[in-house]
């Protein structure tokens, strides 16, 4: 007897108890704007029976099934958060490896503070805002996205990098005091450092969402001076530190938050790694347009540290998701 091919592969998740897909289905969305708030666009991963294909949106091609129809199950939630001049698109990789173990992925396009829209990227705001900004794409997953059913709300997790790993945290527990962290500035006349020395300023994301049950950040922006600023952070983290740091964040600051997290991480240096080798290896056009962000050192192969990388995010997301 022959077995439709969905039913097959529904059968062999149940029995594995992975949820495994062939392919991430990806599709486009856009949460709508609301109280004066911008929208905001995002890409969703999910499992798909469909096998991959090769996809090309811009200058990216990824392996996925566009629209692809979510495989009948309930599945983990990780939201990606990009980091400075990002895109929802910065860590597809990663998206796409979660989404063939069984998990839906979000990841968005923080307004004002992207690639394709940095009007507040040199604003305090761009920082203060961004833990809102995953709040509602939460909102809009578990209660208006119309695959809303698949979504098991009592699994949610978050993946940051850099300016997204501060994100990751402060939705965790974790407060910012950026009036006290120390924080260089490459240019002392900015918007973005004169509004962190201001010691009267109200921090606005102080943003706890206790739906997020566990969080990976890769150098992340580290504004928690500390071990008192975070000692409501009680979920697993998984902490990433590139060995040589840049763009800002240094190995000493992340040794440091590692140190002042109440909850042991499960923490990780990469030798070799710069801060932008976390982001997912670039296409030709951009290794060209954009060496700073697409190059490593000699030796270095970002695309071998790559499977690694998000074969360790997986596996933590499942242990920590149960």
């Amino acid at each position: 007897m022959r077995f439709p091919a969905l039913l097959c592969l529904m059968l062999l998740s149940v029995l594995s108890g992975t949820g495994t897909a062939l392919a991430a289905g990806l599709r486009l969305i856009e949460v709508p704007s609301a109280d004066g708030k911008a929208s905001i666009r995002a890409a969703v991963w999910s499992p798909c029976a469909a096998a991959p294909v090769e996809t090309r949106i811009g200058p990216f091609v990824l392996p996925a099934v566009r629209d692809c129809p979510v495989v009948d199950g309930q599945y983990p939630l990780v939201v990606i958060s990009h980091g400075f001049a990002g895109t929802y698109f910065s860590h597809r990789d990663m998206a796409a490896a979660l989404a063939d173990a069984g998990f839906i992925v979000a990841a968005l396009n923080h307004p004002g503070d992207n690639a394709l829209d940095m009007k507040r990227a040199g604003e305090l705001s761009a920082l203060t805002e961004r833990p809102a900004d995953v709040v509602r794409l939460l909102d809009h997953m578990l209660a208006n996205w119309k695959e809303a059913r698949f979504i098991d709300a009592g699994r949610v997790g978050v993946f940051g990098f850099s300016r997204g790993g501060y994100t990751a945290l402060v939705l965790a527990g974790g407060v910012p005091d950026f009036a006290n962290a120390g924080l260089t500035c490459p240019d002392e006349q900015a918007a973005l450092c004169a509004q962190m020395r201001d010691r009267g300023a109200v921090p606005g994301d102080r943003v706890h969402d206790a739906r997020v049950k566990a969080v990976v950040v890769a150098d992340p922006l580290n504004v928690f001076p500390g071990s008192d600023d975070l000692r409501n952070l009680n979920i697993p983290v998984q902490l990433w530190s590139s060995e040589r740091g840049g763009d800002g964040v240094a190995p000493q600051d992340i040794a440091r938050l590692r140190d002042d997290l109440p909850v042991k991480p499960d923490y990780r240096t990469v030798t070799g790694a710069g801060h932008f080798s976390f982001i997912t290896p670039c296409p030709a056009e951009m290794e060209k347009a954009a060496p700073q962000i697409c190059g490593d050192i000699p030796g270095f192969d970002r695309a071998e540290f790559h499977r690694s990388f998000n074969a360790d995010v997986v596996r933590f997301f499942k242990a920590s998701l149960r």
